[in-house]
């Protein structure tokens, strides 16, 4: 109750579930964390004890990222605090996480897209256990196909891609409805080989996997009927990626091939769903390959 975790959450409104979830499993964390040291409340959190925890987390080994997140949750629930007036000053102001290595997910390259992606690629791997399957084999190499042709060709988080419904899908225009982090929602292009991959599933896969209790406006399925979820996601793409790999480096090589290719950096902040323009900096890494090109190609003496 000192806590006021349940209230906490309430605060956050408009948050995506899944932020949600991770602002108050990252407080709630601090909170045991800091019982276990003597502090029964916020109250009795000063900043040294809000740093000394990040400085603990650090020596685990925690990444960066979880790191920044971490900090910001902690920046979010004493600001409620403070704003709510069972704090005379936030601790957590101007919180930031240890500074550390910038880590980027690995980039695949074309070869690499175009086993994942290619259709000998789809044939080579189908789901495990899908051999003599006949039309569920089938359903779930459309599904695997349309699932990430959607998170590199459109460059989408893999909530983003599994909270899609179908209506959220013009096969049409060639347009996706996604909604992102924060509950923004935004519209995104999809290319033909992405609104092929999804009207294929549609039309010869979905219907296969459907069950009784399926949510009947999903796009995507698993083999139990349910709303497909990133661990299945992340099965899928263990399956068939010829290196190892994660759903985030296909939105990560997205962005980095749209920027090798000459997009605006603003455009791809769009199209990525990004509050903040810094965010998008991250991908601003050129490969060497097209360095070497437009060094080439621009200085007089070259």
């Amino acid at each position: 109750m000192a806590w006021d975790l349940e209230a906490f959450g309430r605060s956050l409104g408009a948050r995506s579930p899944a932020t949600e979830r991770a602002y108050r499993t990252d407080v709630a964390a601090f909170a045991a964390w800091a019982e276990r040291a003597g502090v029964s409340g916020p109250a009795q959190v000063d900043r040294v004890l809000l740093r000394r925890y990040l400085a603990h987390l650090a020596t685990r080994r925690y990444a960066r990222a979880s790191l920044a997140r971490k900090a910001a949750s902690l920046r979010r629930y004493f600001g409620w605090q403070h704003r709510r007036g069972t704090l005379a000053d936030d601790p957590a102001r101007r919180l930031s996480a240890p500074a550390g290595p910038t880590r980027l997910p690995h980039v695949l390259d074309r070869g690499e897209l175009e086993e994942l992606l290619g259709p000998a690629g789809g044939a080579r791997t189908a789901p495990a256990g899908t051999d003599g399957e006949g039309g569920l084999g089938v359903a779930l190499r459309r599904r695997d196909d349309a699932v990430l042709e959607l998170l590199y060709g459109c460059g989408l988080r893999v909530a983003e891609l599994c909270g899609l419904d179908l209506g959220d899908v013009d096969l049409r225009t060639g347009t996706l409805t996604v909604l992102g982090k924060g509950g923004r929602r935004r519209r995104v292009p999809a290319h033909r080989g992405c609104t092929g991959a999804v009207a294929a599933w549609l039309e010869g896969g979905r219907a296969l996997l459907v069950a009784p209790a399926s949510p009947p406006e999903a796009l995507f399925l698993n083999r139990r009927g349910a709303r497909l979820g990133p661990r299945d996601v992340r099965r899928v793409l263990d399956r068939r990626s010829p290196v190892p790999t994660h759903p985030h480096a296909l939105r990560h090589s997205f962005a980095t091939h749209l920027l090798d290719g000459g997009a605006d950096l603003r455009v791809v902040q769009e199209l990525l769903g990004h509050a903040s323009l810094q965010t998008t900096q991250v991908y601003t890494h050129v490969s060497k390959e097209r360095l070497l090109s437009v060094y080439e190609a621009t200085h007089p003496r070259a």
